[in-house]
């Protein structure tokens, strides 16, 4: 402790010689503000250096301000402690935080050095006694002093305060106690916190909630937390950077407990100043500390969570929208806005801790042993300078829980994007950062919450592209070593009337012989057909596979026509290649940047990122069981003898015959009771989610990890965000469409058919929207980013005709003749949209 405050005071005076220096105007110590030839530094500048003054044991000045001078201080503080302090931030930055700084050093001079810590009952007390004179100056020297202490802030409001039943009347206003010792000084030993649990603390969060509400109606009191905690902050961010006082005093978090409990500090008298400082200080607190601290608010109610989450939100987008970046001045190297962000995961983390979780039901991947591609990456240094492999967040790893065990946040996880942080990020540069420089750098995809799924979506594509470039780099390393003619991509030749065979054994050899290829950029041949591949033909070879594969005659994956999902055949014939070609096909797409015409439940992506099925997936997946076996959960009779159920269950397959499935060792002798109905429930769902597709769904897993194992994908993305990169949105923004279409063939966005066209897509029904988004692309999802991403093109196909319109769906491109009427340009299309199935899309 004695070294600790010993430390402190160095510091703080080689802060102050770099501020305000000596007063010697012939001093030559070249760290000193005195000095002739000393370049001013900002607050910033001066905290960092004085910490490196301090570590080099450099000179300090002997010579001080004279002791009058120090008395002419007295009274200005004594001026500026009743009257300032209710004044906002108006005046110079710099100026402003040495002004309060000078106040809380002289204000041990009007006698409240004598109160070491707040309760309850002394605020109460105090503000009392100001009422009755109509002063608050007394009330406004014990919170300024208190608020900007460390230790005695730490000490305040706490469960265990000692007899202060006894001690508050006690308590009188600062200028009547001037040589009277404080009963309420004394505390129990902070030692006796030391057994704590996680989520429990000293101090009593109620009681600060009470002194918060009378604190924050007075003005000058509201003045004075303001400028207690730009005092407060720069110390505590020393003392957990380099003294490392959390770890020998847990009760150090009571700081952060109580400032974080003022409902006002989203307001603008914080935002300046106050509040950026004190985020840079959370933003330094061990791994262990922030993760005790989300425990304790995932215990909060809703409003007081959502009101700290707006408090980061805010000073996150004022900072922003506040600030001009560009590729020079990267939102990256802004310390507010990064700290903020580093508070904001806190918070997020505790809205996940909060709602519905679920920690197990965990379906670990296997670990794919290196393939000799690895050792010429390493030979290379790939290994070094890019990065690959699973990254776990420490505070996720501290925790124990991971986003994707989140059911339904406190919080919804919409709430925590920042639109305006990511209109500035540069993500090319944040994708450095991110892969190579993560140790120096901030990168906003360690924190992927803040961020929107096209934000993340450019990550990933710029992780897709490296990863190419490289296996282009190796193939042609190869080539040269071993004499062979470089391929530098993954080239598909198949026949049309073939096309699931061909691919099947060229991405079977590909994936036993080379796996690495599969990273390469596709390009997709025809056999018998000249074409090169700009994305078309690759987008039609995948519609055409899935065409194939889910077509309910193979009998792959079986069909719900009420929720119009598919699910796994857990009887189908196919082998198991079959459906790791699927898993195939869906990692290209996304590392392809293409969308697919899928239609999965949700639990399929929360499959694919880790976790196993359970009950509550049922809901989307098979609606009907779901809410039969909900009836079974919630019926209030006799179970057993209404019911009837045993822990045998039936389910017809492929060919309609009854097959017979113990969830237990002879389960068809173990009835269904009241007791027992909940794992009944549960194991029915693992058995219908897991258990019974476990084969193809393991294959299918194996090949979308083909192709996505070493992809940050799995840290960006939520389940729900996974599902948009392969099947697009649902929201649909045609005005966004219109604004970005291309024309060709003579016309134009001014044609007359043109115009008659858009008016006739924005009369249309959602339905026929969609039907004719099916019927131009091929999906009818929009792309992520929405239509506006789409780029489609509208080709003149003729003069007025009683012909269809028709369409490329591989290039987004509709035919449309010049139709004579609006009337029959809106028969035409409605009819070649409604029975579009097997004509009109090329």
């Amino acid at each position: 402790e004695q070294n600790r405050a010993t430390a402190k005071k160095l510091i703080e005076r080689y802060f102050q010689q770099l501020t305000e220096g000596c007063g010697n105007t012939s001093c030559t110590n070249e760290f000193c503000a005195s000095f002739q030839g000393f370049q001013p530094l900002d607050k910033n500048a001066a905290a960092a250096k004085a910490l490196d003054l301090f570590k080099a044991n450099a000179k300090l000045c002997d010579y001080y301000p004279s002791i009058k001078l120090r008395a002419d201080n007295v009274e200005m503080g004594n001026k500026m402690s009743t009257e300032d302090f209710s004044g906002t931030l108006k005046v110079d930055h710099e100026f402003y935080v040495r002004s309060v700084q000078a106040v809380f050093k002289i204000s041990v001079c009007f006698g409240v050095s004598d109160i070491h810590y707040l309760t309850e009952h002394t605020v109460c007390s105090i503000l009392t006694s100001c009422e009755e004179k109509g002063d608050y100056s007394a009330l406004v020297r014990v919170v300024g002093r208190i608020f900007s202490n460390s230790d005695a802030l730490m000490k305040s409001f706490r469960k265990d305060e000692f007899d202060t039943t006894k001690n508050l009347d006690s308590v009188k206003p600062a200028e009547q106690q001037s040589g009277e010792d404080s009963s309420a000084a004394s505390l129990p030993d902070p030692a006796l916190n030391g057994g704590l649990d996680s989520c429990e603390v000293a101090v009593d969060l109620d009681s600060v909630r009470r002194v918060y509400d009378k604190l924050l109606s007075i003005d000058q009191v509201e003045a004075a937390l303001v400028n207690a905690l730009i005092f407060l902050t720069p110390n505590v961010e020393l003392d957990l950077e380099y003294l490392d006082v959390y770890e020998t005093n847990p009760d150090y978090l009571n700081i952060f407990l109580i400032v974080m409990e003022n409902s006002n500090l989203h307001s603008p008298e914080y935002l300046e100043v106050a509040l950026p400082q004190f985020c840079k200080a959370m933003s330094k607190l061990p791994v262990s500390a922030l993760a005790r601290l989300s425990k304790l608010w995932s215990k909060y109610s809703l409003p007081r969570l959502r009101r700290m989450m707006e408090t980061f939100q805010q000073l996150i987008t004022f900072t922003v929208v506040s600030n001009e970046y560009d590729s020079d001045n990267l939102v990256n190297d802004d310390e507010t806005v990064v700290a903020a962000t580093k508070c904001l995961k806190v918070v997020f983390y505790a809205s996940i801790l909060g709602g519905d979780v679920d920690m197990e039901h965990n379906d670990e991947d296997e670990e794919d042993s290196d393939s000799d591609e690895l050792t010429l990456h390493e030979l290379l240094g790939e290994e070094r300078l890019y990065k690959k492999g699973p990254r776990v967040d420490p505070l996720e790893k501290e925790l124990g829980v991971r986003t994707v065990d989140s059911i339904r946040p406190l919080i919804p996880f919409e709430d925590f994007i920042n639109e305006s942080l990511n209109d500035v990020i540069e993500m090319d540069k944040d994708f450095t950062f991110f892969k190579v420089d993560a140790e120096t750098k901030f990168s906003f995809q360690s924190c992927p919450f803040i961020l929107s799924a096209i934000t993340k979506n450019q990550g990933l594509y710029y992780d897709n592209r490296i990863s190419m470039y490289s296996e282009r780099r190796l193939t042609a390393l190869y080539s040269m070593v071993q004499g062979q003619q470089p391929n530098p991509y993954l080239k598909l030749k198949v026949r049309r009337d073939h096309i699931i065979d061909d691919a099947l054994v060229r991405l079977e050899m590909i994936s036993m012989e080379n796996p690495s290829d599969l990273k390469k950029q596709l390009f997709v041949e025809f056999e018998g057909e000249q074409g090169v591949d700009e994305g078309g033909v690759s987008k039609e070879f995948f519609q055409l596979v899935l065409e194939e594969i889910f077509n309910p005659d193979i009998g792959m994956f079986t069909y719900d026509d009420n929720t119009k999902l598919f699910w796994f055949n857990s009887s189908s014939l196919e082998n198991e290649a079959q459906y790791t070609l699927i898993g195939i096909v869906l990692g290209l797409a996304i590392y392809n940047n293409c969308i697919l015409d899928v239609h999965f439940p949700m639990v399929v992506y929360r499959k694919l990122m880790g976790k196993k099925g359970t009950f509550l997936d049922l809901s989307d997946s098979h609606p009907v069981l779901y809410q039969s076996l909900k009836e079974l959960l919630e019926y209030t009779g006799n179970v057993e003898e209404d019911m009837m159920l045993t822990f045998q269950i039936s389910h017809t397959d492929l060919f309609g015959n009854p097959i017979l499935y113990d969830l237990k060792e002879q389960g068809d002798q173990i009835a269904v009771t009241k007791a027992n109905r909940q794992e009944f429930v549960d194991l029915y769902a693992d058995y219908i989610l897991n258990t019974s597709v476990e084969t193809q769904f393991k294959a299918f897993k194996k090949g979308f990890l083909m192709v996505t194992s070493e992809s940050p994908m799995k840290y960006l993305f939520r389940p729900e965000e996974v599902e948009l990169l392969i099947c697009g949105s649902r929201k649909l923004d045609f005005e966004a469409l219109e604004r970005t279409t291309d024309y060709d063939g003579g016309y134009t966005k001014d044609t007359q058919v043109i115009k008659d066209f858009w008016e006739t897509i924005h009369s249309f029904s959602d339905e026929q929207k969609r039907l004719f988004l099916q019927f131009t692309t091929g999906t009818d999802r929009a792309p992520v980013g929405g239509l506006g991403k789409l780029k489609m093109i509208i080709a003149k196909n003729g003069s007025d005709t009683d012909r269809l319109p028709t369409s490329h769906t591989c290039f987004n491109a509709l035919l449309l003749p010049e139709y004579s009427s609006k009337e029959k340009l809106r028969e035409r299309l409605l009819k070649a949209i409604t029975y579009a199935e097997g004509f009109g899309m090329l």
